[in-house]
């Protein structure tokens, strides 16, 4: 059997293109097969590997949004692990949702929404030989301060840009806690685009997918 490697993330995992002069389907939003960084790293990985996406724009870690529903990873874990089993590698990416101004939080409370995210994942019986869970905390960078003028400015709200700043530092501190690897996406150069300042450029993916290339065969 190949090696699952479970990708749970937001837009920024499901492909969602804000510029349209950056992806090839600009009609469709969404970067496709051969631009997204969950599909450039199973090519990377190659026929022993089968890479997952599990992308929803909007979602967030524990968080219930009061406009729209389904958004919170949490309730959903347990059946996407499930679904997937067994379970090589989980990659989460999330956070960027979680700054929205009517959710309520600071990054401190996000820390702790991921921690009981990944907590939760650790206790799921999805996992491969052995049971033990292999889980990667990516952190996503911080959202530009371009988003306060942009069209997505009252989506975010107040507050957004600089708690955003503050939440790699809460995952790495998570990530030591509990004993998940952690890769900070933000420090590796990867760029959000200059029209929402909150999703990632074309060049951004393929960074991405080839750091993880690198990456996730050392975690197996």
């Amino acid at each position: 059997m190949k090696k699952h490697i479970v990708c749970l993330g937001d837009s920024n995992t499901h492909g969602y293109c804000a510029d349209p002069a950056d992806c090839a389907d600009s009609g469709l939003a969404r970067f496709n097969e051969n631009e997204r960084w969950t599909c450039l790293l199973q090519k990377a990985l190659g026929e022993e590997y089968l890479v997952i996406e599990e992308g929803l724009c909007g979602r967030t870690t524990v968080f219930d949004d009061p406009v729209e529903e389904g958004l919170a990873a949490l309730p959903y874990l347990y059946p996407c692990l499930k679904s997937h089993e067994p379970v090589s590698l989980l990659i989460v990416m999330l956070g960027t949702n979680d700054t929205k101004e009517r959710l309520g939080t600071n990054a401190y409370a996000i820390g702790l929404g991921m921690r009981r995210l990944l907590k939760k994942a650790q206790s799921i019986g999805c996992w491969g030989p052995g049971g033990v869970p292999n889980i990667l905390l990516v952190a996503p960078p911080a959202i530009g301060e371009g988003v306060q003028t942009s069209a997505v400015a009252d989506e975010m709200g107040a507050g957004a840009v600089e708690k955003s700043r503050q939440v790699p530092a809460r995952f790495r501190t998570v990530a030591e806690e509990i004993g998940v690897h952690f890769l900070d996406a933000g420090a590796l150069g990867c760029a959000f685009n200059h029209v929402d300042c909150m999703h990632l450029t074309r060049e951004a993916h393929a960074v991405l997918a080839q750091a993880l290339a690198k990456l996730v065969p050392e975690l197996l």
